[in-house]
């Protein structure tokens, strides 16, 4: 495992260690944002539009590269909702929805409104109209060679692209046309 460009990458291909080391980071940029993000003199609508612009954009940073799975997505979301508590002076105890707190903030749920999803199709798109001899084009189409185990291995982060797009309804070719491609990729 390493660290490049601020994302963590594992030998093994999964976002484990991306995701555990974004949930660090946006845990340490709440807390330099707690005098504003717990204000009560400002409005939670404000509270929820900083969030998402500071705190919410770097738990998201890279997220274009996982292979993101259920495990993955429940401490994303978690970490999250932890936060929004906080920001809105509510306990666990209060049984106050999740749902209810983020539409207080003006926010929609991490995984739900498919940020991670829109991300990921934006940068497949992106590597999609690369030039053939691109190195980053390569990488995405190289085949390991040798030998596979018997067990189901990891998703992979192509296999994870390919639902993304057939939950789109649209296909490689589609991402050729970067205006036809960034309408089908918008959330909402």
């Amino acid at each position: 495992m390493f660290c490049y460009l601020g994302d963590m990458l594992s030998v093994d291909g999964d976002a484990d260690a991306a995701v555990e080391s974004r949930i660090r980071i946006v845990w340490n940029k709440f807390r330099q944002l707690v005098p504003l993000l717990t204000n009560r003199d400002i409005s939670l609508i404000r509270r929820g539009r900083l969030y998402s612009s500071c705190v919410r954009i770097s738990m998201l940073h890279g997220s274009e590269t996982w292979p993101v799975r259920k495990e993955n997505e429940v401490p994303l979301q978690r970490a999250e909702i932890r936060v929004v508590r906080w920001m809105c002076n509510v306990k666990v105890k209060d049984t106050v929805p999740s749902k209810e707190l983020r539409e207080r903030l003006g926010m929609d749920d991490i995984i739900l409104i498919l940020h991670l999803q829109q991300s990921r199709l934006r940068w497949y798109g992106h590597v999609l109209r690369k030039e053939y001899t691109d190195w980053v084009k390569k990488c995405m189409e190289y085949e390991v060679e040798g030998y596979r185990p018997r067990v189901r291995p990891e998703r992979t982060w192509k296999e994870v692209v390919q639902k993304d797009c057939q939950a789109r309804n649209s296909n490689k070719e589609d991402a050729v046309d970067r205006g036809r491609w960034k309408k089908l990729i918008k959330i909402g």
